[in-house]
């Protein structure tokens, strides 16, 4: 397959992806920045892909202990590469389904899961529909498959859809506390189309709504959301 020559965060990342099936948005840069990592705690990515948000997220924290979980095999290899060609030695993709894991433990989790109903028309690109598409409780068994891989006190952070943000707060609340809600406003004075979820496990402090982010105004993207999507700022959650 062939690669296209990128980079992330206004140059400082590059990136290679693969030319046809699934390409990376703003949602990884995103949900890395959502993560509340420090230098040396150990992150995992589900569903990392070509590894988009694990570059992102070692780029704002150095030294960071990374494994992205990815189940396609192809994608792995790339995203190996991806880390390499920025140096990135503590950081590697592994094959693993993320509703079955393989045995690691995370300081950190997080993931972009797919969400388009299966019942829809799916993409002929055989890659573009398993990244797009998700089967039926997907997002529970997610959750349910990588929660035992996060210490307690961990931080388990997702983004997704408006729609599938009830399924995530039951899912996340067996055994989660101190859950965040994050919207991405398109613009001042529309719904938001995405949240950014984030959950402590077996914390208890009460559940929070934020004021969130405001992606685009007027004269283009915002300043704050620049200041991520470009520059590599962290969102606090």
């Amino acid at each position: 397959m062939r690669v296209t020559e990128g980079t992330l965060l206004g140059g400082r990342v590059k990136y290679r992806q693969f030319e046809a099936g699934h390409r990376s948005g703003f949602e990884p840069v995103l949900l890395a920045a959502a993560v509340p990592a420090k230098a040396g705690e150990r992150v995992l990515e589900a569903g990392t892909g070509a590894g988009a948000g694990l570059l992102c997220l070692a780029a704002r924290v150095p030294r960071i202990l990374g494994t992205g979980l990815e189940i396609d095999h192809a994608l792995v290899d790339l995203a190996n590469e991806n880390f390499r060609i920025n140096g990135l030695e503590d950081i590697s993709a592994v094959v693993g389904d993320a509703a079955a894991p393989p045995v690691l433990i995370a300081d950190h989790i997080f993931a972009n899961p797919p969400w388009h109903d299966p019942a829809g028309t799916k993409s002929p690109d055989d890659g573009r529909a398993l990244a797009h598409h998700a089967a039926p409780g997907l997002l529970a068994g997610w959750i349910a498959g990588l929660a035992p891989r996060l210490v307690s006190g961990g931080s388990f952070t997702l983004i997704l859809p408006v729609s599938e943000l009830p399924a995530a707060i039951v899912a996340l609340a067996q055994k989660h506390g101190a859950m965040t809600v994050f919207p991405l406003w398109p613009r001042a004075g529309q719904p938001a189309k995405h949240v950014l979820v984030s959950a402590r496990k077996g914390a208890k402090s009460p559940a929070r709504l934020l004021p969130g982010l405001v992606l685009h105004g007027p004269d283009g993207i915002t300043a704050e959301a620049q200041a991520v999507l470009q520059d590599g700022a962290g969102l606090a959650l």
